[in-house]
C-alpha cells in the first residue's frame, strides 16, 4: 500500500501548520503557543477528547475507532519545542523568536501527527483506540519522564507506544529502524574543584585546582579503554573548563562540566560511578575537593523486538521493503522516548528528510516533502494493530 490518498490532499495544510510552528518556535515546556495551536487544530478535527497540561504543556488527543471491542489502546507521540539556536536558513517561514528556531524537525513531527489525528478522525477505519501524544521539552527537561510520571500511560490505558523522528541525509520516503539499542543515554555533569587560591609567584602557598582538573582530565581518558568492555560502546565528553581571570592568580575553583553517553544501562552506570569517583579521588590526591553534581539524564532508547518488527513491516508497506532499513547503526545521540519505551512496549522509527543540513544546525529545515510519508505511516500503523473486521 503506496502513500495515502487522504494524506496527499492534507499536504498543504499539514505544511502550512508546520512552517506556522517553525515561525513561531518555544523552548523546553514553555510550548504555550504550539500546545494551544495543537489543541485547537484536534478539536476541530473532531478528536474525541483533547486533555491539556500533562507534562505541564503537553496535550493528548483520544480517538476512538468505529469499534472498541478488541480493547486495545495504542499511543503515537511527537515532540513540540525548538532550540535556543539563530536560524540562518533565509526561508520565508523562518524563525520570528530571535535567537530560538526549530533546528531538530519537531515543528514537522507534530505536523505530521496532526494530519494523522485528522485522517484518524475522519475516517475511523479501525478496532480500539489511538492516543495521540504531543510533548513538550524533549531537548531539555526530559518532558516524557515528566508526562510518564503524571500518569500518561496508565490515565489513558496505552499499551503500545511508538515515536518518530526525521532523519538527514536519507531520502524522504526511506525509513530506518533497529531492535535493541538505537540510541545513547545521556548523563551530563557539572563538577567543581576547589583548592587554594594564591599569588602565581607563589604556588607552593597554593592548592591549584587547574592542576586538580588537568589531572582528572587526563584521569577521565582512560575510562572508555580501560573501564568497559572494548566490545562495548560508552563515551566521556568534557566540553567545559574554566577557572580564573587573572594573569597573576592561581584561582580558588575551577569548574568543568561534560557528558556521559552510553548504549548499554550497565555501562551507563559504571561510567556515571567510576567518573564521580575520579573526581573525588583526583581532588583529594592533591588536597582540594570535588563537588560532582549530576544533571537532568535520559536513559538508553530501547526498541522492543516485536514492535520493531511490526514498525518496520509498516514502512514497508507504505514505501517498499527496499527503502526500510532494519538494521541501522545505532547512534550516540540521546531520546527522551526512551522514557516512555521503559514503560510500554514500542519502537522509535527514523524518517528521512532529504539531502538537508544536520539536526542542531543554523540551516536546517524540515523537508516537507516528508509529510504524506509520515502520515501515511502513522495512519497505517493504527490501521494494522487495531484492524476493524469487515
Amino acid at each position: 500500500m503506496p502513500i495515502l490518498n487522504r494524506a496527499a490532499d492534507l499536504h498543504g495544510d499539514v505544511t502550512a501548520w508546520r512552517r506556522d510552528f517553525h515561525s513561531n518556535p518555544e523552548l523546553g515546556f514553555d510550548v504555550f503557543r504550539t500546545a494551544g495551536r495543537v489543541q485547537k487544530l484536534l478539536e476541530s478535527f473532531g478528536v474525541d477528547e483533547v486533555h491539556t497540561g500533562i507534562g505541564k504543556t503537553g496535550v493528548v488527543g483520544v480517538i476512538h475507532g468505529r469499534k472498541r471491542d478488541s480493547g486495545k489502546v495504542i499511543g503515537l507521540r511527537a515532540d513540540m519545542d525548538a532550540l535556543p539556536i539563530l536560524e540562518a536558513t533565509g526561508k520565508p517561514y523562518a524563525s520570528e523568536v530571535e535567537g530560538k528556531m526549530h533546528a531538530c524537525g519537531h515543528d514537522g513531527h507534530t505536523a505530521m501527527l496532526l494530519g494523522a489525528a485528522r485522517y484518524l478522525s475522519e475516517t475511523r477505519d479501525f478496532d480500539g483506540t489511538a492516543i495521540v501524544i504531543f510533548q513538550p521539552a524533549e531537548e531539555d527537561g526530559g518532558g516524557a519522564e515528566v508526562m510518564v510520571q503524571e500518569g500518561l500511560m496508565d490515565r489513558f490505558g496505552i499499551q503500545q507506544v511508538y515515536g518518530l523522528h526525521n532523519s538527514p541525509g536519507m531520502a524522504t520516503d526511506e525509513f530506518a529502524i533497529r531492535a535493541g539499542s538505537i540510541l545513547a543515554s545521556v548523563d551530563d555533569f557539572d563538577l567543581t574543584i576547589t583548592g587554594r587560591g594564591g599569588h602565581a609567584a607563589m604556588p607552593h602557598s597554593t592548592i591549584d585546582p587547574i592542576i586538580v582538573g588537568a589531572h582528572f582530565v587526563t584521569a577521565v581518558q582512560a575510562l572508555i579503554s580501560r573501564s568497559i568492555d572494548p566490545l562495548k560502546s560508552g563515551l566521556v565528553s568534557i566540553t567545559q573548563f574554566h577557572a580564573g581571570d587573572a594573569h597573576n592568580v592561581i584561582p580558588q575553583t575551577a569548574k568543568i562540566s561534560g557528558t556521559i553517553r552510553s548504549l548499554d544501562q550497565d555501562i551507563r552506570h559504571l561510567l556515571k560511578k567510576r567518573l564521580k569517583e575520579i573526581a573525588e579521588q583526583t581532588a583529594a590526591t592533591f588536597g582540594a575537593t570535588a563537588e560532582y553534581v549530576e544533571l537532568d539524564s535520559y536513559p538508553v532508547t530501547v526498541n522492543h523486538e516485536e514492535q520493531t518488527k511490526i514498525a518496520a513491516d509498516i514502512a514497508a508497506e507504505i514505501v517498499g521493503e527496499d527503502k526500510v532499513d532494519r538494521d541501522t547503526p545505532p547512534e550516540m545521540g540521546a531520546e527522551d522516548f526512551s522514557f516512555m519505551l521503559l514503560e510500554r512496549p514500542g519502537a522509535f522509527i527514523y524518517l528521512g528528510n532529504g539531502d538537508s543540513a544536520g539536526l542542531h544546525h543554523p540551516e536546517y529545515d524540515f523537508n516537507d516533502e516528508a509529510i504524506p510519508t509520515g502520515i501515511s505511516y502513522w495512519a497505517t500503523l493504527i490501521n494494522r494493530l487495531m484492524p476493524l473486521e469487515k
